[in-house]
């Protein structure tokens, strides 16, 4: 199955990870904002496909309340 994570626990590797915006952004700070869209995320449902490296991780730990991540095998 899929291995699916949340909260701040996402390391850097080479795993590709699926991030899907689970919560808007509206009452968020401007840079949770920022961050969803430099990850591609525009609405609720969205998805992209990342590889796991530092910046994505980075990212991925900055927003982790409003995405929810699965691991793509």
């Amino acid at each position: 199955g899929r291995c699916v994570m949340t909260g701040k626990r996402i390391k850097p590797s080479h795993a590709q990870l699926e991030i899907t915006q689970i919560k808007s952004y509206v009452g968020e700070k401007q840079n949770m904002r920022d961050t969803l869209r430099s990850l591609g995320l525009k609405r609720p449902g969205n998805k992209v496909v990342r590889t796991a490296d530092a910046v994505t991780c980075g990212m991925i730990n900055t927003v982790a309340h409003l995405i929810q991540v699965e691991e793509v095998k």
